[in-house]
């Protein structure tokens, strides 16, 4: 038989079936291994561990087989319980392997307090975003008379005035006073007396 009537022959055929099943065979094994080595499809939907103590966020992750690391504290926000998770990663709602690390960070104990900033004379442009960066807010704005228009002149917290290096804690509302770009500038009025004028003798 030529080379060209095996080719075209019915057992050349039958052979590159057998062929193409083997292989079809042993590639739907082959994902299916590495589907069961990989846990493909056995997923975990991290939970909303925000609020919850150390203690509690230990117990759900052990429930459902995974674990916690925790990074770090955080300055005190008032909206969540001491000593509770305010940050986590991966985010709730996440679907994450079993054994996975979930990291979150806890609310501290307390405010912690910062030094008042040398504002005075600062514009209030400047003077905004220099409380912001040290976790403080803004308060009520008032004004006096000055002749340089929103220029901070004194600063106070709860009715007292503060000088550059008070401590306040973070979080706080100054209140800051600010020229209104206004002097009075009163006429002078010429008091001084006139002698009367004596006649020529």
């Amino acid at each position: 038989m030529t080379l060209r009537e095996y080719l075209t022959s019915k057992n050349f055929f039958i052979q590159i079936l057998i062929a193409m099943a083997i292989v079809f065979v042993l590639g739907y094994l082959f994902m299916h291994w590495l589907t069961f080595t990989t846990d493909h499809g056995d997923e975990i939907l991290v939970p909303d561990l925000r609020k919850f103590s150390e203690q509690q966020v230990e117990e759900k992750l052990d429930a459902i087989n995974l674990e916690y690391v925790l990074l770090d504290s955080v300055d005190y926000r008032k909206d969540f319980p001491k000593h509770t998770v305010v940050e986590q990663d991966p985010i709730a709602g996440s679907k994450v392997k079993e054994g996975r690390k979930i990291y979150i960070k806890i609310n501290s104990s307390g405010f912690s307090t910062v030094r008042i900033p040398n504002l005075i004379e600062k514009t209030y442009r400047q003077a905004v975003p220099t409380l912001k960066a040290l976790g403080l807010e803004e308060g009520k704005i008032t004004y006096k008379p000055y002749l340089g228009r929103d220029m901070v002149l004194e600063m106070h917290f709860n009715g007292k005035k503060l000088n550059p290096g008070d401590k306040v804690f973070k979080s706080s509302k100054i209140d800051l006073v600010l020229g209104d770009g206004k002097v009075g500038f009163e006429e002078e009025v010429d008091t001084t007396a006139t002698d009367p004028e004596v006649p020529n003798e």
